[in-house]
């Protein structure tokens, strides 16, 4: 896996713990870690053997099909059904039919997470997955007082740090704000610190 050397602390990304050089610049990995909030995000950069899991992977055909048939046996099950199809009138169909029927999962949950020869290659090439509002404010272009701005007609009053995304609203007006996002969608208003974009989802079940 590729595993993106921290810039700052994210709390939109998971993260790699890498362990001892078995190769070069090749660790192996210690263990996955889910999305930190932002005191643990800060102490995995501190730490220096933490990487944003970027979600990239290199394998051959069969490690990871070894892999999947060990800690996913059910979706190698279904698996083991369509390849009959591969090739013939039927593949659409089949695939059409019994692809949905496999387990929702991602390959982290399925596999990696689980699987003992997983390596880690540390990189620095620009990336982000734009997971998070921290993420997009660090690629716009920002103005002198460092705020990211999405939308028309937007006016901005001793604010810092934020980021605005209100491309449907007629006008916003906004005023004494320090490291806030703040975005609008379908008529819904979001306003939260971009330390604690973490807990959007805990807001909107709210």
């Amino acid at each position: 896996t590729i595993g993106i050397r921290p810039c700052r602390p994210e709390t939109g990304y998971g993260y790699i713990a890498a362990g001892e050089k078995v190769d070069q610049d090749i660790r192996k990995v210690d263990e996955f870690k889910e999305k930190p909030d932002l005191k643990t995000a800060q102490q995995y950069v501190d730490a220096g053997n933490y990487f944003w899991n970027a979600g990239i992977f290199v394998w051959n055909a069969k490690t990871i099909e070894e892999a999947i048939r060990r800690y996913a046996p059910g979706i190698a099950e279904v698996f083991d059904r369509i390849y009959p199809e591969f090739y013939t009138e039927r593949e659409k169909e089949t695939i059409e039919e019994l692809f949905p029927t496999c387990e929702s999962i991602s390959i982290d949950y399925a596999v990696m997470e689980k699987a003992e020869r997983i390596y880690v290659l540390p990189a620095e090439f620009g990336w982000s997955d734009l997971g998070s509002w921290g993420s997009l404010h660090s690629l716009l272009p920002k103005d002198d007082r460092n705020n990211a701005i999405v939308g028309e007609n937007i006016r901005l009053y001793e604010c810092n740090n934020c980021i605005v995304h209100t491309p449907h609203l007629k006008q916003a007006v906004i005023q004494g704000l320090d490291g806030y996002i703040i975005a609008e969608k379908e008529g819904i208003l979001l306003i939260c610190k971009l330390a604690e974009e973490q807990r959007i989802k805990e807001f909107s079940k709210a």
